[in-house]
Protein backbone atom coordinates (compact mmCIF):
# COMPACT_ATOMS: atom_id res chain seq x y z
CA UNK A 1 0.00 0.00 0.00
CA UNK A 2 1.02 3.88 -0.43
CA UNK A 3 1.76 3.00 3.68
CA UNK A 4 4.70 0.93 2.50
CA UNK A 5 6.62 3.47 4.15
CA UNK A 6 6.60 2.23 7.60
CA UNK A 7 7.22 -1.44 6.50
CA UNK A 8 10.91 -1.06 6.78
CA UNK A 9 12.99 -2.82 8.97
CA UNK A 10 13.21 0.14 10.75
CA UNK A 11 9.30 0.15 11.61
CA UNK A 12 9.78 -3.93 12.71
CA UNK A 13 12.30 -3.16 14.84
CA UNK A 14 10.30 -0.50 17.19
CA UNK A 15 7.70 -2.83 17.13
CA UNK A 16 9.54 -6.09 18.36
CA UNK A 17 7.82 -8.04 16.05
CA UNK A 18 4.76 -8.03 13.91
CA UNK A 19 1.90 -6.83 15.16
CA UNK A 20 -1.20 -8.48 15.62
CA UNK A 21 -4.41 -6.34 15.59
CA UNK A 22 -7.54 -8.00 16.99
CA UNK A 23 -10.92 -7.50 14.75
CA UNK A 24 -13.17 -5.08 15.52
CA UNK A 25 -11.57 -3.81 18.89
CA UNK A 26 -11.83 -0.51 20.50
CA UNK A 27 -8.77 1.15 20.39
CA UNK A 28 -9.19 5.32 21.72
CA UNK A 29 -11.61 5.56 23.80
CA UNK A 30 -12.51 9.70 23.88
CA UNK A 31 -16.08 11.58 23.55
CA UNK A 32 -18.36 8.39 22.70
CA UNK A 33 -17.46 9.34 18.64
CA UNK A 34 -16.90 6.51 16.93
CA UNK A 35 -14.68 6.02 13.82
CA UNK A 36 -15.45 2.84 11.57
CA UNK A 37 -12.33 1.65 10.10
CA UNK A 38 -12.32 -1.13 7.48
CA UNK A 39 -9.28 -2.06 6.71
CA UNK A 40 -7.92 -5.56 6.19
CA UNK A 41 -3.86 -4.50 6.39
CA UNK A 42 -3.22 -5.28 10.10
CA UNK A 43 -0.15 -2.09 9.72
CA UNK A 44 -2.65 0.28 8.11
CA UNK A 45 -4.55 -0.33 10.97
CA UNK A 46 -2.10 0.16 13.67
CA UNK A 47 -0.85 3.07 12.03
CA UNK A 48 -3.83 4.92 11.72
CA UNK A 49 -4.78 4.32 15.08
CA UNK A 50 -0.97 5.76 16.17
CA UNK A 51 -2.23 8.61 14.39
CA UNK A 52 -5.10 9.47 15.72
CA UNK A 53 -3.92 8.48 19.39
CA UNK A 54 -0.80 10.82 18.61
CA UNK A 55 -3.16 13.51 17.49
CA UNK A 56 -5.45 13.60 20.64
CA UNK A 57 -8.18 12.92 17.92
CA UNK A 58 -11.34 12.24 20.35
CA UNK A 59 -12.47 9.72 19.01
CA UNK A 60 -13.35 5.50 19.39
CA UNK A 61 -12.03 3.45 16.29
CA UNK A 62 -13.72 -0.09 15.78
CA UNK A 63 -11.97 -1.76 13.31
CA UNK A 64 -13.02 -4.56 10.97
CA UNK A 65 -10.77 -6.59 8.51
CA UNK A 66 -13.71 -7.17 5.44
CA UNK A 67 -16.24 -5.86 3.89
CA UNK A 68 -18.25 -8.63 5.17
CA UNK A 69 -18.05 -7.47 8.41
CA UNK A 70 -18.34 -3.93 7.47
CA UNK A 71 -22.18 -4.70 6.36
CA UNK A 72 -22.35 -6.81 9.56
CA UNK A 73 -21.13 -3.99 11.68
CA UNK A 74 -23.29 -0.99 10.11
CA UNK A 75 -26.48 -3.10 10.04
CA UNK A 76 -25.67 -4.55 13.31
CA UNK A 77 -26.29 -7.61 12.97
CA UNK A 78 -24.42 -10.90 13.57
CA UNK A 79 -21.57 -10.60 15.99
CA UNK A 80 -22.17 -7.08 16.01
CA UNK A 81 -25.48 -6.98 17.13
CA UNK A 82 -24.76 -5.61 20.82
CA UNK A 83 -25.05 -1.65 20.09
CA UNK A 84 -23.44 -0.99 23.38
CA UNK A 85 -20.15 -3.39 22.87
CA UNK A 86 -20.52 -1.97 18.82
CA UNK A 87 -21.84 1.30 19.21
CA UNK A 88 -23.05 3.03 15.55
CA UNK A 89 -20.01 5.11 13.95
CA UNK A 90 -20.35 8.16 12.98
CA UNK A 91 -17.85 8.04 10.15
CA UNK A 92 -16.64 4.83 7.83
CA UNK A 93 -13.37 4.79 6.77
CA UNK A 94 -13.69 2.05 3.87
CA UNK A 95 -10.18 0.48 2.18
CA UNK A 96 -11.17 -0.27 -1.35
CA UNK A 97 -9.37 -3.78 -1.98
CA UNK A 98 -10.65 -6.09 1.23
CA UNK A 99 -10.93 -10.38 0.67
CA UNK A 100 -14.84 -11.24 0.61
CA UNK A 101 -16.63 -7.80 0.06
CA UNK A 102 -14.41 -4.94 -0.99
CA UNK A 103 -15.47 -1.38 -0.30
CA UNK A 104 -17.36 -1.03 -3.93
CA UNK A 105 -19.34 -3.75 -2.67
CA UNK A 106 -19.92 -2.38 1.00
CA UNK A 107 -20.85 1.23 -0.87
CA UNK A 108 -23.37 -0.74 -3.26
CA UNK A 109 -24.71 -2.54 0.18
CA UNK A 110 -24.79 1.13 1.28
CA UNK A 111 -26.50 2.39 -1.58
CA UNK A 112 -29.44 -0.24 -1.40
CA UNK A 113 -30.10 0.35 2.52
CA UNK A 114 -31.31 3.76 2.96
CA UNK A 115 -31.50 3.91 6.45
CA UNK A 116 -27.55 3.30 6.87
CA UNK A 117 -26.52 7.52 6.52
CA UNK A 118 -23.13 7.61 8.33
CA UNK A 119 -20.68 9.52 5.50
CA UNK A 120 -18.02 7.35 4.07
CA UNK A 121 -14.60 8.04 3.33
CA UNK A 122 -12.83 6.12 1.06
CA UNK A 123 -9.47 5.81 2.46
CA UNK A 124 -7.23 3.62 -0.30
CA UNK A 125 -4.20 2.95 -1.85
CA UNK A 126 -5.53 3.84 -5.30
CA UNK A 127 -4.78 6.84 -7.18
CA UNK A 128 -6.56 5.57 -10.29
CA UNK A 129 -9.11 7.71 -11.71
CA UNK A 130 -11.84 4.97 -12.47
CA UNK A 131 -11.66 4.08 -9.04
CA UNK A 132 -12.28 7.81 -7.65
CA UNK A 133 -15.36 8.37 -9.91
CA UNK A 134 -16.64 4.54 -9.35
CA UNK A 135 -16.58 5.12 -5.66
CA UNK A 136 -18.99 8.76 -6.00
CA UNK A 137 -20.84 6.96 -8.43
CA UNK A 138 -21.42 4.93 -5.57
CA UNK A 139 -22.27 7.09 -3.24
CA UNK A 140 -18.85 8.01 -1.23
CA UNK A 141 -18.74 10.75 0.53
CA UNK A 142 -14.97 11.68 0.12
CA UNK A 143 -11.87 9.82 -1.47
CA UNK A 144 -8.53 10.09 0.37
CA UNK A 145 -5.66 8.03 -1.07
CA UNK A 146 -3.43 6.94 1.93
CA UNK A 147 -0.65 9.09 2.58
CA UNK A 148 2.71 7.25 2.39
CA UNK A 149 4.78 9.96 5.39
CA UNK A 150 3.79 9.51 9.31
CA UNK A 151 3.45 13.63 8.88
CA UNK A 152 0.90 13.18 6.02
CA UNK A 153 -1.22 10.33 7.50
CA UNK A 154 -0.75 12.75 10.63
CA UNK A 155 -2.04 15.78 9.04
CA UNK A 156 -5.14 13.91 7.45
CA UNK A 157 -6.18 12.66 10.82
CA UNK A 158 -6.42 16.13 11.83
CA UNK A 159 -7.71 17.23 9.25
CA UNK A 160 -10.64 14.21 9.47
CA UNK A 161 -11.46 15.15 12.97
CA UNK A 162 -11.99 18.81 12.33
CA UNK A 163 -14.13 18.29 9.71
CA UNK A 164 -16.38 15.20 10.37
CA UNK A 165 -16.40 16.25 13.98
CA UNK A 166 -15.92 19.95 14.24
CA UNK A 167 -18.12 20.96 11.79
CA UNK A 168 -20.29 18.67 9.78
CA UNK A 169 -23.27 17.85 11.25
CA UNK A 170 -24.52 14.07 11.23
CA UNK A 171 -27.62 12.32 10.75
CA UNK A 172 -29.64 11.08 13.27
CA UNK A 173 -32.27 8.49 12.54
CA UNK A 174 -35.63 8.70 14.45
Amino acid sequence: TALGFFRSTRWKSVCGRPCKMPRALRYTIMDNRVLLVAEDDTIDAMLLERAIAKCGVPISMMRVENGDEAVQYLSGTGRYADRKQFPNPELVLLDLKMPRLDGFGVLRWRQQHQHVRQPVVVFSSSALQQDIDQAYALGASSYVVKPSAPERLEKMVRALSTWWTDFNVVFTPN
